[in-house]
């Protein structure tokens, strides 16, 4: 029995003296939370420009500055103290997210900030830097690869009478058919095209076809007009 205490005790004497396994002066909040910024306003400005989405949402890229802040505070506080790490575990484990992130590139960026201010909370600095500056690189070179095919959607309205014209002038694009809808007479033809540079001419051609009701050409990022 005495040994059963003994040992308690010794548990106890240990979990005690390692509640506090770190401490934070002010120069070293100040210092974390300055890197965290730091970096995550690297982050700030590649969302904003790699954005290819319809409408781009400043309060989401803000969110995500704060987001990185405000995970390094919560690895400080877990890494200076166990008791406080234990009760902050099992606070967070009940709180759930229920606004959908609708943009995958969205998600991927949110999980950047956390990993930026779980290094910087950790004050593993250089992980921070150096996996920040290569991540934004690589992000910034794909996006760009995909945004220079310059991809539209056009949208033609025509009659019966002008199918043969309208086939006649989409063969000469770079195309893929989207959809196809008749009705009563006029067909809703919706096109993905890739264009060599900025010429749009052949709108204006399609346009001119006698039986063409109309004709748009939408920027397209391969899931949502713009």
């Amino acid at each position: 029995m005495n040994e059963l205490i003994n040992f308690q005790d010794i548990i106890k004497k240990s979990v005690l003296k390692s509640s506090f396994i770190g401490s934070f002066q002010i120069q070293d909040i100040v210092l974390v939370i300055g890197v965290t910024l730091a970096v995550s306003l690297y982050m700030f400005f590649v969302y904003k420009k790699s954005f290819s989405g319809v409408i781009y949402n400043h309060n989401f890229n803000v969110a995500l500055v704060l987001m990185a802040i405000i995970t390094s505070i919560i690895i400080m506080t877990i890494s200076s103290n166990l008791v406080l790490s234990l009760g902050m575990v099992g606070a967070l484990s009940i709180v759930r997210f229920r606004t959908a992130v609708k943009d995958s590139l969205d998600i991927v960026f949110m999980f950047w900030a956390i990993a930026i201010g779980l290094t910087c909370g950790a004050r593993l600095y250089s992980i921070a830097l150096i996996g920040s500056l290569l991540v934004g690189i690589i992000a910034l070179m794909l996006l760009k690869y995909k945004n220079s095919n310059n991809i539209y959607l056009l949208i033609i309205n025509y009659r019966r009478d002008a199918k043969e014209e309208v086939e006649r002038n989409i063969i000469k694009l770079d195309n893929k058919i989207k959809s196809k809808t008749v009705t009563a007479g006029i067909t809703e033809l919706t096109l993905e095209v890739k264009l060599i540079g900025s010429d749009t001419t052949f709108i204006e051609k399609i346009s001119d076809i006698n039986g063409v009701e109309n004709a748009s050409l939408i920027s397209y990022n391969g899931s949502f007009a713009q």
